[in-house]
């Protein structure tokens, strides 16, 4: 469990990253770039690493799938309300929106990866390098935006550092309990809870990082996108 609790740390500690950036002049386009490579990677550990795992030929992966897609769709519209709809904009277009909306759909968007994270490190017994490099890139640009937005909405440059610091924790420890929960379940092998990311992570791609992504980053992230998309599927095959 450990091991795990470490391995989802450190995919989230790119928000820190981010966090470092974001006072640091980086061009938006050079962001959404970043943002594109992300995105074209996490693509590829939906389509190589979850869905496959999880066999979407049942009924009932399939109803996971999409189950997921709806509760993203759900919680993140219900963030959007409250003032946390454009957390991903890396103009820091939050100027009137709320710190904990952000802070909530930040921390939304990364507990189904760590959770996937540990349960695949409890299952395979080694860590799946892939999705761990798939997470760690989306979440640079997670952390810039993030960042740039709380600041916008008037929260100080320490409280961002300690919100995503204690995002951080909470990410770990969510690697930390998928692990066990395969642990707990020795019958459970993971696949609802794959199928159930899945849907969540490709509606979140497909509703606020690509299109930020091709918004910032110009025609050029087309490219950029397959660019990650082949280095995560190289990573997968090795």
């Amino acid at each position: 469990m450990i091991n795990a609790i470490l391995w989802g740390g450190l995919a989230s500690s790119a928000l820190l990253i981010g966090y470092y950036l974001a006072g640091r002049g980086l061009k938006n386009r050079t962001i959404g770039m970043v943002m594109g490579f992300g995105a074209g990677a996490l693509l590829s550990a939906i389509a190589y690493e979850l869905v496959p795992e999880s066999a979407l030929g049942g009924g009932g992966m399939a109803l996971a799938f999409f189950t997921g897609a709806i509760a993203f769709f759900g919680v993140d519209s219900w963030i959007a309300h409250r003032g946390g709809g454009d957390r991903k904009n890396v103009t820091g277009k939050e100027t009137g929106g709320s710190g904990s909306a952000i802070y909530i759909g930040t921390l939304m968007d990364n507990v189904p990866e760590s959770i996937i994270l540990g349960m695949s490190l409890a299952l395979g017994g080694m860590i799946n390098i892939a999705f761990l490099v798939a997470v760690f890139i989306s979440n640079l640009p997670e952390g810039v935006a993030g960042t740039v937005n709380l600041i916008a909405a008037g929260q100080s440059q320490r409280k961002v550092f300690w919100m995503w610091m204690t995002l951080v924790l909470i990410s770990a420890a969510c690697a930390g309990f998928g692990y066990m929960m395969i642990q707990w379940l020795p019958n459970a092998d993971g696949r609802f809870a794959q199928a159930f990311a899945a849907g969540a992570m490709l509606t979140m791609l497909a509703d606020a990082m690509m299109p930020e992504a091709f918004e910032h980053g110009g025609k050029l992230v087309g490219v950029i996108t397959v660019m990650g998309f082949l280095t995560s599927a190289i990573l997968s095959f090795i």
